[in-house]
């Protein structure tokens, strides 16, 4: 191929946003190169920035050879582009206050210790309302309280000051959240992550013209080498630094 260029938008930090000095930065932006440079096609290999509703379009006109942006994987996109495997699934997690965790010397509190879903049981959970997490939670933890919101941030603030017991989100959202000066420092993961295809997707994976499905499957290739020589990750502790999972 004469080139292989990647499409991505701005706007989806930290998988592709614009840094400092307006240059197209992210996990996103890394992991292309990456990809070529496992290919030995670095050279070939270009990055370019569109605004989202352009990007299918730019598949399928053969403007670029490469979506990665999170494109939902589903039945109607497969039906439209070729996918690679996965390369990162989204969680989702509980967060609750860190002063609601019981002292570990308290035998009486073991549940809390061990992240057990079941010690939440009567508690008050935020969760955002309409989202695929609200579903999820009804569904997988019908002895919890759902209390919905409608915007992410008041679902924060409300677990900040005790207004809920506990949140239950996008673990990617949450751990930025976490570690951010908006937090201050109140809060932190409980209990491990949840996956879910039905309500959560089959997880992040790059897109490609049907016609091009050996560029897929040569991505494929690079990506299980990165999983297996650390390259992808080096990545993911670049970029997320508190962890997903």
């Amino acid at each position: 191929m004469p080139r292989i260029r990647f499409i991505a938008t701005v706007d989806f930090p930290p998988f592709s946003f614009l840094d400092q000095t307006n240059r197209l930065a992210g996990f996103h932006v890394d992991l292309a190169r990456a990809i070529c440079a496992e290919l030995d096609v670095l050279a070939k290999c270009q990055i370019q920035a569109l605004p989202w509703p352009e990007l299918e379009g730019a598949l399928k006109t053969g403007q670029a050879e490469a979506l990665i942006s999170g494109l939902a994987v589903n039945a109607e996109s497969r039906a439209e582009h070729r996918f690679t495997r996965s390369y990162l699934t989204l969680p989702a997690r509980f967060a609750v206050r860190t002063a609601d965790r019981p002292d570990k010397d308290r035998p009486e509190d073991a549940q809390w210790q061990t992240g057990d879903a079941a010690a939440l049981a009567g508690k008050r959970v935020g969760v955002i309302d309409g989202a695929a997490h609200e579903a999820m939670l009804r569904q997988w933890f019908p002895d919890l309280r759902p209390v919905t919101f409608s915007r992410q941030q008041w679902m924060f603030d409300a677990l900040k000051s005790g207004t809920v017991d506990a949140v239950f989100a996008d673990g990617l959202q949450l751990s930025f959240w976490i570690s951010s000066q908006a937090a201050e420092e109140c809060c932190g993961f409980y209990g491990g992550a949840y996956f879910s295809r039905d309500y959560l997707g089959e997880g992040l994976a790059i897109a490609v013209n049907p016609r091009n499905a050996r560029l897929a499957e040569a991505f494929d290739h690079a990506l299980a080498a990165l999983n297996r020589n650390g390259g992808f990750a080096e990545l993911y502790l670049r970029w997320f630094p508190n962890g997903l999972y």
